[in-house]
């Protein structure tokens, strides 16, 4: 089972991975630098966006009688098919004191079922040359196949046996706590900057469960009981809670007939799916936070921003935003830090956007000789710039052609087709949203970047996080 990383997961691996670099690196960033001059460029017209178009996606959403939704897409490309089954059930519908559960499905579902020992299920799928994976965010826990598509029959028979009866012991319970123990000591305990993630959102979040992490504390898991453990599962994982996607070379109708055959029996939860319903407050006023850890020998800041929820309308200006701060050779903070100043070994920046408010971020990790404070000021400035002036119309176009790009390249396998279908019709509660996202970013204009600048990216709407490296004992050796 492949281990797919949450964004906000992958911030702490994007600090961690300047580390191997640091030697030879940070010697390189403190020699003087005498970049070239800036000329003056006369002022630009707006670009006009690029004339591009996706060929519309055509989609078929069914509901069978026990609520599963069924998602289709025919694309006969290639002999092949990506079945995913998406459970709307993340890390922030885990109750207080049961954090990590949903998590702790994600391997439970390969433990075996009625019908299917444990391990078999992705076995099978490998000997018929398929792929499987599984992954838990925020919002979702999803299952997914990669197959030649005369076995979609019995790909959708194996998903339906462990949504209709997952055997749930003592011993598997324990067996996945072990793993997920592990997943932690590798992504979060032991990695330099591991636990910036956690850090940053429990101060960042006071109500809202996004406020504890996919992977966290084990406390909690521990002290488990089987009974709970059930209880969760017989909560959420049920076909009224789940999306099934299928993109690739079948027949609708006959992926339907199969879908009733398989599915149509597993009963509906008797009583409502419980939904998250806590407004985080409004923030007004800063938070900060300072911490050192083991194993991160150079400071860092890392600030992030409350912003709106995925599919909102100023997500798009706010994912352009982030794109001309901190993606590409050319970004702003990589410009400024690393090439011009030579302040910083790495920058990095993303938005986490999520069912519901979520966090933007913006770091960087410092030289030696620049304090976390040094690093924050100058981030700052160059934040400061896109709150008070249109970027430059190269900027923006350059920010299109990367989005376009990516979303063009998304849809070359039937896999990113189903990631992107999967998203919409779960987190953003409408699959045809995929149809729209292309023309959302296109419409996208400088002054639009600026305002949602100055609304989101603020000092009351914001959590510092500075990292100080933990000073040696007297007498203690150098460091290599």
């Amino acid at each position: 089972m492949t281990f797919r990383q949450p964004i906000r997961l992958s911030l702490s691996l994007a600090l961690a991975a300047a580390m191997p670099f640091l030697v030879v690196t940070a010697a390189r960033a403190q020699q003087p630098a005498n970049p070239p001059a800036r000329v003056a460029q006369p002022a630009q017209a707006a670009p006009p966006p690029p004339a591009v178009k996706l060929p519309p996606l055509a989609i078929e959403t069914h509901r069978l009688l026990n609520g599963l939704e069924v998602v289709t897409l025919e694309s006969h490309r290639v002999p092949v098919v990506s079945l995913q089954v998406w459970y709307h059930v993340g890390s922030k519908d885990e109750r207080s004191g049961q954090t990590g559960f949903a998590h702790l499905f994600e391997h439970l579902m390969a433990d075996g079922s009625a019908h299917v020992g444990p391990g078999e299920h992705s076995r099978a799928i490998e000997q018929v040359g398929g792929s499987s994976n599984a992954y838990t965010n925020d919002d979702a826990t999803v299952f997914s196949e990669t197959f030649p598509s005369r076995y979609l029959a019995r790909v959708l028979w194996l998903e339906a046996d462990r949504m209709g009866s997952l055997d749930i012991t003592q011993a598997n319970v324990d067996d996945a706590r072990q793993i997920l123990a592990a997943e932690r000591r590798e992504h979060i305990d032991d990695p330099p900057y591991g636990r910036v993630t956690e850090d940053l959102y429990a101060t960042a979040f006071a109500s809202h469960p996004y406020g504890h992490i996919t992977i966290g504390p084990m406390a909690d898991l521990d002290k488990a009981t089987l009974a709970e453990v059930s209880d969760f599962h017989g909560t959420y994982y049920r076909p009224n809670n789940a999306t099934l996607v299928i993109v690739g070379d079948f027949s609708t109708p006959e992926a339907l007939a199969w879908a009733r055959e398989y599915f149509g029996g597993i009963p509906a939860s008797p009583a409502p799916i419980p939904r998250v319903t806590v407004k985080e407050p409004p923030q007004t006023s800063q938070r900060r936070l300072t911490r050192s850890y083991p194993n991160s020998p150079l400071p860092a800041v890392i600030e992030a921003f409350r912003i709106p929820a995925r599919f909102s309308v100023d997500q798009y200006p706010l994912v352009l935003a982030s794109e001309i701060l901190s993606q590409g050779r050319n970004a702003r903070l990589r410009r400024s830090l690393v090439e011009s100043d030579r302040m910083a070994l790495q920058v990095f920046g993303a938005g986490n956007f999520t069912e519901d408010p979520n966090l933007l971020f913006v770091g960087a990790i410092l030289t030696h000789g620049n304090s976390a404070a040094d690093g924050e000021k100058a981030v700052n400035q160059i934040i400061g710039k896109m709150r008070t002036a249109p970027v430059e119309p190269a900027e923006l176009e350059r920010a299109w052609n990367q989005t376009v790009a990516r979303l063009a390249e998304s849809r070359q396998t039937d896999q990113g087709l189903g990631d992107q279908i999967g998203e919409a019709a779960v987190v953003g509660h409408d699959p045809a949203l995929v149809n729209e996202e292309l023309g959302r970013y296109l419409r996208v204009t400088a002054a639009d970047i600026e305002r949602v600048s100055r609304e989101y990216l603020t000092a009351q709407h914001s959590t510092v996080l500075l990292v100080e490296p933990k000073m040696a004992p007297a007498g203690a050796p150098p460091g290599p």
